[in-house]
């Protein structure tokens, strides 16, 4: 319904596939855009269930392979969890499920009140806190001033508004405005920073690793981090383009480069 009578998005998807692709025949490209839209509906389900998923099935069907990192570094300081819209982002609040520091998920307001009630209460799951990126940085101070070890878990391939950008990168070969506001965090209060990589291994089955960006965010030069998170989001899209969010006009900023980045 969504792919062959609603048609959401779907030049969106196949045009933002054609900006990154340039190489791949539209044959190739259609069966991604295909194949994403399965996904898509999957990943909205699996949403839904969430609010019905107990911890011993969500174990089962979003294992994290190396758990006793996070563990590990989470004894010593806070830790910056990035990941993309990439498989499953909202099951990545299941994390909290296997360690001892509290747990935050940072999210972006919604303007519905309704939805965004329904997010809060999903990503509530699991004893974690959800919080706006407005109310992050406040957060982050508050429990570093008071010693108190968390793990913030952020999505962090947005696109901001071009006019706020701090900063333009290569993101999938084309230069975009990225956020950088979890770079900034980790330098100023020396956070760990971990790459949340997230592979879906068949339907409503994902398998996590976490991937250490920095350990010490105050020994790192600028947009070291950013970058590093960019290109590992690449990777990911590379091996499997199917499963990354291509209905997100990612790239609708690519004409608007400041001259001092190009």
């Amino acid at each position: 319904m969504v792919y062959h009578v609603v048609g959401y998005r779907k030049e969106v998807v196949l045009n933002n596939l054609k900006l990154v692709f340039p190489n791949k025949d539209k044959e190739e490209l259609l069966g991604i855009r295909k194949s994403f839209y399965h996904h898509m509906c999957d990943m909205f389900l699996e949403m839904v269930k969430t609010m019905a998923l107990s911890k011993e099935k969500v174990k089962q069907r979003y294992h994290v392979t190396n758990i006793e990192l996070l563990q590990k570094i989470s004894r010593k300081k806070s830790i910056l969890v990035v990941c993309s819209h990439y498989a499953n982002w909202e099951w990545n609040v299941s994390i909290n499920n296997y360690i001892d520091a509290k747990g935050y998920a940072v999210y972006q307001k919604i303007g519905n009140p309704y939805f965004d009630r329904l997010v809060k209460r999903i990503r509530a799951k699991w004893n974690t806190t959800p919080i706006t990126t407005n109310e992050t940085p406040k957060t982050v101070l508050y429990n570093e001033r008071r010693n108190v070890r968390s793990v913030y878990g952020m999505v962090s391939d947005q696109s901001p508004m071009a006019q706020r950008a701090h900063y333009w990168s290569d993101f999938m070969g084309i230069k975009v405005p990225v956020y950088n506001g979890a770079e900034a965090l980790a330098r100023k209060l020396d956070l760990a920073v971990v790459f949340l990589k997230v592979s879906k291994v068949k339907r409503g089955n994902y398998e996590a690793e976490f991937i250490p960006i920095t350990l010490s965010g105050g020994e790192t030069k600028e947009n070291e981090i950013t970058e590093q998170f960019l290109r590992l989001t690449e990777q990911q899209i590379r091996d499997k383009p199917d499963y990354y969010l291509w209905t997100h006009r990612r790239w609708k900023h690519r004409d608007k480069v400041p001259a001092e980045f190009k």
